[in-house]
């Protein structure tokens, strides 16, 4: 009786403390108030483009969510690699993030000599926006119609068949370097300075192949000014749902697409990262925003942050086989 008569004195005297402000109340951690501030998106890359794009929707629409403003801040250069290793750089508290996408986090340390980040080591996933689908196309008056005949045309033709990308490097490029890989084609690549000029060069003849996203080459396929080979994703285009796979044309597992991503420093807390992950999770679950994506060629893949840092590492692997077998290099 004595014992309880003290605790119930302790108890009385500690609130009484604390009404006059003597004692510090409790304190609510960083982590569960997050977010208290507005939140950095870097984007590698210049203002305008899909990624770029994809990047300024996902912001908004997390802004909305988050009660914060989440905003967009442009840092090109290097194919990616200056704001990415920004933010592999920056402190892990999960009010800095970058926008990734496959060519700056798996393809890029495999084809440049020196990369200033590890894309396992120095970031943690917060999940994945959604996947980009290739096409390869060929001039109409190509006469290859199928992969199957484009292929066979290749092996036929005094130093192959010519295809052209928006650059060394890029994941079209790795496409292209991977169909000759896996099915024998003798395929030459021309890098072009932008997806645009290869489309207008395969359209006059100039090179009788483009390997391209699908946003770009829609409108050329349903007016009949290019003709579509095969799409490399798992399934057909919902957009053009008359393009075969190249998995129905032949190529078992040929699946190569191109993801779009956010990431946070490594050491992130694992709280934010989880509050972050479901929202962005409910964003791509939005209609609005499905639809917004798919004019953008960008299909939203909702998931948790361990099954992107899976494909993440499976991509490493994959793409650098690729890479190392074609020989690219960027200087």
């Amino acid at each position: 009786m004595f014992n309880a008569l003290i605790s119930e004195l302790r108890m009385a005297l500690l609130t009484s403390l604390a009404l006059a402000g003597l004692v510090a109340a409790p304190q609510v951690s960083a982590q569960e108030s997050f977010p208290n501030k507005s939140i950095r998106l870097v984007v590698p890359f210049a203002p305008g483009g899909v990624t770029d794009t994809s990047g300024r929707l996902i912001a908004e629409n997390l802004s909305k969510r988050l009660g914060q403003q989440v905003f967009v801040e442009n840092k090109p250069g290097a194919s990616g690699n200056i704001g990415t290793a920004q933010v592999a750089n920056a402190e892990p508290d999960g009010y800095t993030l970058v926008l990734g996408f496959d060519g700056t986090m798996v393809i890029n340390p495999h084809v440049f000599d020196k990369v200033p980040f590890d894309t396992v080591k120095d970031f943690a996933p917060v999940g994945k926006i959604g996947n980009a689908i290739l096409i390869l196309v060929a001039n109409p008056g190509l006469s290859a119609k199928s992969l199957t005949e484009v292929v066979e045309l290749s092996k036929k033709q005094p130093g192959g068949l010519s295809y052209g990308t928006s650059g060394i490097g890029g994941t079209p490029h790795i496409a292209g370097e991977l169909l000759n890989q896996q099915s024998g084609a003798k395929l030459m690549h021309v890098p072009y300075k932008g997806g645009g000029q290869a489309l207008i060069d395969v359209q006059g003849g100039t090179i009788p192949l483009v390997y391209t996203a699908v946003a770009g080459a829609y409108q050329l396929v349903k007016t009949g000014r290019v003709v579509p080979i095969a799409v490399s994703s798992a399934q057909r285009a919902s957009s053009l749902p008359e393009v075969p796979t190249f998995i129905e044309s032949g190529l078992k597992d040929f699946v190569v697409d191109s993801w779009v991503g956010i990431f946070a420093p490594a050491k992130t807390p694992k709280s934010v990262i989880t509050r972050l992950n479901n929202e962005l999770n409910l964003v791509l679950k939005d209609p609005e925003v499905i639809a917004k994506l798919n004019t953008l060629g960008i299909t939203a893949a909702p998931g948790t942050p361990e099954k992107f840092s899976e494909e993440i590492k499976n991509d490493l692997v994959k793409y650098g086989s690729v890479v190392k077998a074609a020989g690219i290099r960027v200087d």
